[in-house]
């Protein structure tokens, strides 16, 4: 497959949402890949994979397909990044508040390899409204899960219908297990109904 990781570093200001959006639209356009494009989005990128797909639509190119790779799952009603956390993780959303609330910035870890591409939010940022296109699904969704804090999400990924692939890797096997992650979202894409086989 030919593939494009998007590189986004226009989404420091409000509003970020639409700033990762356009960014991400904008470089897939400009990367000039044959439609249908399948969408993959890691971790928090997740939620905003509809938006994308509508912008894509939106100039008349059509949208295979979304994977979600380890990431969260986007709900209907613009919810914000701290909401979906409660209805995700209480507990784990509760201490984020807390840090958040006193000034924090998350995430907070010491790895610099993660910290640069994670990109240390304040509240702002969790607390925005996430855009979501009132006609998604309009394409074929498929689930990969490799950390254990996204199998809430795998089973709602189950519940749809939709197909789920499941390996124990971590949350960042693009870094630490590329092969198998490659082999991962293959799998998905192979589950994925209405795709060409190549």
């Amino acid at each position: 497959h030919k593939t494009l990781v998007v590189d986004i570093h226009h989404d420091e200001h409000p509003p970020y949402a639409m700033r990762y959006v356009a960014a991400a639209a904008t470089q897939i356009a400009e990367a000039g890949l044959a439609d249908p494009v399948v969408l993959v989005g890691h971790s928090g990128a997740g939620p905003l994979l509809p938006q994308i797909g509508y912008a894509r639509r939106s100039a008349h190119h059509a949208v295979g397909g979304y994977v979600f790779f380890d990431a969260s799952l986007p709900r209907p009603g613009s919810p914000t990044r701290l909401e979906l956390l409660h209805t995700e993780d209480h507990s784990f959303a509760h201490d984020l508040t807390a840090l958040l609330d006193a000034g924090g910035r998350f995430p907070d870890w010491d790895d610099e390899a993660l910290l640069a591409l994670a990109r240390p939010r304040g509240k702002d940022f969790f607390t925005e409204r996430l855009p979501h296109p009132p006609d998604w699904p309009d394409a074929p969704v498929a689930y990969v899960r490799t950390s254990g804090p996204y199998a809430w999400h795998a089973r709602v990924a189950r519940g749809r219908s939709w197909p789920v692939v499941e390996r124990e890797l971590g949350h960042f096997p693009g870094i630490t297990y590329p092969t198998a992650a490659a082999d991962a979202v293959e799998e998905a894409l192979r589950d994925l109904p209405g795709l060409p086989a190549t």
